[in-house]
């Protein structure tokens, strides 16, 4: 392993010792509110404290592509953690159906098994901070924006505005639903997920800002890989899937037949 491998490896390791004692904080304030969701919110803002960390000890790096990959990723944290944050702390009475389930599940052990929870969103934090990592600490030589930079850019504008509206057009439907009701307007008429979608193509912009000549881009498509199966796969998807159908029963069977879960698809007249 050579020496620029060797500085991930351990700026990563920094990065993750930071994100520990963050979550333990967090760990803490949750079980003080009894409301396990703040982890979701903690999450998102925890990627834009890493970048105002960087931006504060590291100003020496933030030149052309760093210095966009830094304001994308913020700015990203930002608005999803206010989106979440005002959703969890408008309603402490009520945790995340995720949450309950997991204390149902739990029973007695639910504080301990959601101390492991909240690390292993530490170490999820630091893995996915990776092609920010990577950014920073290039050598000076690869800071100037190249043509795979500029196309990230464009892409992690689409995820933004097209997560940014899909949750507008949640929100709003929510005001005036009923409860069996499956929002099916704007972008939910393309993707059971557009959210996810949007989420996904933000991180493949971020791959891309992350390009180099040192790095070549690996710490970020290995990012991306990681939160396609996360969305698809693990706790995205799936998870909200399984929530939906218990909540909405056929009104949402129906909608599975005739929309896709995760890739835009022109909707049936």
């Amino acid at each position: 392993m050579n020496n620029e491998w060797l500085s991930l490896a351990f700026e990563f390791s920094r990065v993750l010792t930071l994100a520990i004692l963050f979550f333990s904080g967090c760990w803490v304030w949750a079980k003080l509110l009894n409301n396990w969701s703040i982890v979701d919110a903690a999450w998102a803002y925890g990627f834009g404290l890493i970048c105002l960390m960087y931006y504060v000890t590291s100003p020496e790096k933030m030149h052309c592509a760093t210095l966009l990959l830094v304001i994308g990723v913020g700015a990203w944290s930002v608005r999803l953690g206010s989106h979440l944050a005002f959703r969890i702390f408008g309603h402490l009475d009520r945790e995340d159906g995720r949450y309950v389930k997991m204390r149902q599940e739990w029973g007695s052990q639910t504080s301990f098994r959601m101390f492991r929870f909240y690390l292993l969103q530490a170490f999820a934090l630091a893995l996915l901070c990776l092609p920010l990592i990577a950014a920073v600490i290039a050598p000076a030589t690869d800071f100037k924006i190249n043509i795979i930079n500029w196309i990230g850019v464009v892409i992690l504008a689409l995820g933004v505005i097209g997560e940014t509206i899909s949750d507008i057009q949640l929100t709003e439907f929510k005001k005036t639903a009923k409860s069996h009701e499956v929002c099916e307007v704007g972008l939910w008429r393309w993707s059971r997920h557009p959210n996810y979608f949007g989420e996904w193509l933000i991180w493949v912009g971020f791959a891309m800002l992350s390009y180099n000549s040192t790095y070549f881009g690996i710490p970020g498509l290995v990012c991306a890989v990681i939160m396609f199966l996360l969305l698809t796969r693990v706790t995205g998807v799936p998870l909200t899937e399984t929530h939906l159908l218990l909540s909405k029963g056929a009104a949402y069977r129906d909608y599975q037949s005739r929309v896709p879960a995760f890739w835009p698809k022109p909707p049936r007249n």
